[in-house]
């Protein structure tokens, strides 16, 4: 199945009275979906867990060789999250950096140079939700915000790419397939045009695996020509986990220089 047809319905969901907002689509029918109903289905995608445990292995392809990077994430709505992003394969105590946010307070640490800070959670611009804008120039609003343009937002919230690339491009719903035992939905991307422009190629495609249960995305995979440049999948995913109490606790180590 393929469809040209712009996608702008990131921001479509609305907000009800009590704040609380429900899926609009809470199960994909049987078959193949369209590539307007995957995205619908998709944008809720965090909707349908009130807590999370995933783990992402991510290879790219850099001037520098091969890039190899392992992210885990924990996530307790509303606002709890920490991201954890490794090495794989270094020894235990390698470098490691840290994102946790309690929904008010954002703090980050990298082990690498003892660097830390801590923030107040950037409020929003104003005027996002105003009904006269077009649905293209209005963005999803995370019930747990997750650190941006990383591959744990893109994953768990996948409106807003869906919107601003995959939609651009020509996409094209081609099958099914497990992904580390879980029923996934296949997507491919040609030419998505809202890119860098080291990768505004006619021949640059992104294959997808949507996670067909929950619409958190499993695998991507972007190509240029023959090339796979980068390959991130899931490796771990946990909808609805238990999460030890401490999970979301950090204290910054001794010796850190808080940069803010």
């Amino acid at each position: 199945m393929t469809s040209t047809r712009l996608w702008d319905r990131a921001a479509a969901l609305p907000v009800p009275v009590d704040g609380r907002r429900r899926v609009e689509v809470v199960a994909l029918p049987e078959g193949l979906p369209s590539a307007p109903d995957l995205f619908d289905f998709m944008r809720d995608a965090e909707l349908r867990f009130a807590t999370l445990r995933m783990r992402i292995l991510e290879r790219a392809a850099t001037t520098q060789g091969d890039h190899a990077t392992e992210i885990a994430v924990m996530l307790r709505h509303p606002g709890a999250a920490k991201v954890t992003t490794t090495r794989p394969g270094e020894a235990v105590g390698g470098p490691y950096e840290i994102w946790i946010s309690d929904g008010e307070l954002v703090r980050t640490y990298a082990s690498a140079h003892k660097l830390g800070t801590q923030r107040p959670v950037r409020n929003r611009p104003r005027g996002l939700d105003d009904p006269d804008l077009p649905g293209t120039a209005q963005v999803y609003q995370p019930v747990t915000a997750l650190p941006a343009e990383t591959l744990p937002e893109t994953f768990v919230h996948p409106a807003g790419y869906c919107q601003n690339v995959l939609a651009t491009g020509r996409c094209s719903v081609l099958g099914t397939d497990l992904v580390n035992g879980r029923e996934a939905i296949l997507l491919s991307c040609d030419h998505p045009r809202t890119i860098e422009m080291a990768g505004d190629r006619p021949d640059h495609r992104i294959d997808l695996a949507v996670d067909r249960a929950t619409g958190v995305i499993l695998r991507l995979i972007e190509t240029i020509g023959d090339v796979v440049t980068r390959h991130a999948e899931v490796t771990e995913l946990a909808p609805d986990a238990p999460l030890p109490p401490a999970a979301f606790e950090f204290v910054f180590p001794a010796g850190t220089t808080m940069l803010y």
